[in-house]
């Protein structure tokens, strides 16, 4: 081969990469707007598996359709978005579609981020472009049908999804925008706080249940009675936001990973912002999440008794003799997720123990030990006497109703 045709079958093959590998360096102020809007919308949290390298995928995302996949989003060229443009990343998180064109599983919520504007999104794409790139193919999802059949996935955007872009509301305040444009968008919060029909769309009308996430229910944010903050002042929706904890209040389970990851990097202004928000929100009761298999009135009597013993041996030291609560461990009375309809919270808080996140405004925060040596009926009685006591008017929890993590 000659000198002049191996030099144009290098400019052939150079042509056809991605444009976005002669792209330029982003400016620094770009990127850093990037890395925030990055962590507000917690793309780590779904993009970088238990122990593995950041963004480079593999993290397992479980569903009602099989598990899903993240895949590699760092710039590597071969397993990555190295080869795209800023144009075909646009693409992707406002109308679902990938570089080639193809249909975005909507396990990614960009029915969420449809209605982010341009420039986050590109900022967004400088960030993850400015990283060191990672080769890790991705994983194929295991997927049933008809889920696992992806042009089936063109049907569901034109029956299920609509590219939007947020516009503000004139009649609301500039914190109000900003929130909503947080809350719609980047921070996704439908995606786990709303029950998704059998098509797996986010229902939106605020009478509908939380989700159950990671074995965990994701209560409604149109409820005050469950995650809802419309009878909390501002400020202190924001701390938790930020924090994770506020005053009797904390993140647990897959929330309080939220915080840690992404929710604590809020500047002030914007953990405000969304506080407003969903302070805010038309306060509904929601439809139960779960129905409860029924404890009989007969045993009602000797399941509280139960109950009591358990909590007077290894739960009072901490919690109060009357569920008041100590400077180490919240009150149980009057604790609005100790009496949700699903109980399912509280059952693995106890089981498993747990530990709000460590974060700048609680970094030494109180944990709960796992009491894993309670059987299902001693848990039940206990969750029960727990809900039922000290004027809280849960419903008794039967054994039947504990749900055992595999």
């Amino acid at each position: 081969m000659s000198m002049r045709m191996s030099y144009l079958l290098t400019l052939v093959l150079a042509g056809a990469l991605s444009s976005a590998a002669a792209q330029p360096a982003a400016a620094p102020e770009q990127v850093a707007r990037g890395e925030y809007l990055a962590r507000i919308g917690n793309c780590a949290g779904c993009h970088t598996a238990p122990g593995g390298a950041d963004f480079a995928g593999g993290r397992a995302i479980d569903s009602l359709f099989g598990t899903f996949y993240a895949p590699n989003i760092t710039a590597d060229a071969d397993t990555g978005i190295g080869r795209w443009s800023a144009d075909d990343f646009w693409q992707a998180m406002h109308n679902g579609k990938r570089a080639d064109g193809s249909a975005m599983y909507p396990a990614c919520p960009y029915p969420n981020y449809t209605h982010v504007h341009r420039e986050d999104i590109d900022a967004i794409y400088a960030y993850l472009r400015s990283l060191p790139p990672v080769q890790q193919q991705n994983r194929a999802h295991e997927l049933s049908f008809p889920a696992s059949a992806r042009p089936l996935v063109s049907l569901w955007q034109w029956l299920f999804f609509k590219p939007g872009s947020f516009q503000d509301d004139p009649s609301q305040t500039p914190a109000w925008n900003r929130g909503a444009y947080l809350v719609q968008g980047l921070g996704h919060c439908s995606a786990c706080h709303a029950e998704r029909n059998a098509f797996g769309v986010s229902r939106g009308d605020g009478s509908a249940p939380g989700a159950r996430i990671r074995n965990w229910y994701a209560p409604s944010l149109y409820s005050s009675a469950e995650a809802g903050l419309q009878a909390w002042p501002v400020e202190k929706g924001a701390a938790l936001l930020r924090h994770g904890k506020a005053e009797e209040a904390s993140a647990m389970g897959p929330m309080a990973d939220v915080v840690f990851q992404s929710l604590q990097y809020l500047t002030e202004a914007d953990a405000m912002a969304m506080a407003t928000y969903l302070h805010a929100l038309p306060d509904h009761d929601t439809e139960p999440a779960v129905r409860l298999l029924p404890v009989r009135q007969a045993d009602l009597p000797a399941v509280m008794q139960r109950g009591q013993k358990i909590y007077e041996e290894h739960c009072q030291d901490c919690h109060g003799r009357d569920g008041e609560g100590s400077l180490a461990a919240p009150a149980l009375a009057g604790n609005r997720a100790v009496v949700l309809a699903d109980p399912t919270n509280l059952l693995n808080v106890i089981r498993d123990g747990g530990y709000p996140p460590s974060t700048g405004g609680n970094p030494r925060p109180y944990g709960m030990p796992p009491f894993g040596f309670l059987n299902d009926v001693e848990l039940a009685a206990l969750a029960t006497y727990i809900r039922t006591s000290w004027g809280n008017a849960g419903t008794p929890v039967s054994s039947a109703n504990v749900t055992r993590k595999d």
